[in-house]
C-alpha cells in the first residue's frame, strides 16, 4: 500500500504561482509513474503532468505546458507540481497519484491507470 497526502493550495491571483506538494509512504518502491489531476468544478477529472519516478522524463496536458513544471524528490519520497501564470481557469481540486505501471505518453494522464489517489488540495485563482 501507498499513501499520498497533498499540500499546497491556496488562493491567488491571475498570473501568480503556487507549488504543490505530495507525501508519499508506505512501499513507494513499488510505483513507477506518479503524476497530478485536477477537478475543476463541475466539470471532470483531467490529468495535468506525469512523472517517471526511475528516469525522471515527464509528460504534460498541453492546457499546463510551459506553465506547469512536474519533479520529484526520491530522498523525500515527495512529489511536486509548480504552477506558475496561473489562470482562473486553472481553478481546481488538486491531486496526487501513484501507479505500479510504466505509464508512458498520454496513458500517463488517465485516471483509470493509477492505484493510489491522496485526498487533493484547492487552488483558487481569481481574475
Amino acid at each position: 500500500q501507498v499513501q499520498l497526502v497533498e499540500s499546497g493550495g491556496g488562493s491567488v491571483q491571475a498570473g501568480g504561482s503556487l507549488r504543490l506538494s505530495c507525501a508519499a509512504s508506505g512501499y513507494t518502491r513499488s510505483i513507477a509513474t506518479m503524476s497530478w489531476f485536477r477537478q475543476p468544478p463541475g466539470k471532470e477529472r483531467e490529468g495535468v503532468a506525469a512523472i517517471y519516478t526511475r528516469d525522471g522524463i515527464t509528460y504534460y496536458a498541453d492546457s499546463v505546458k510551459g506553465r506547469f513544471t512536474i519533479s520529484q524528490d526520491i530522498a523525500k519520497n515527495t512529489l511536486y507540481l509548480q504552477l506558475d501564470s496561473l489562470k482562473p481557469e486553472d481553478t481546481a481540486l488538486y491531486s496526487c497519484a501513484a501507479g505500479r505501471a510504466l505509464l508512458y505518453g498520454s496513458s500517463g494522464l488517465k485516471s483509470a491507470n493509477y492505484d493510489y489517489w491522496g485526498q487533493g488540495t484547492q487552488v483558487t485563482v481569481s481574475s
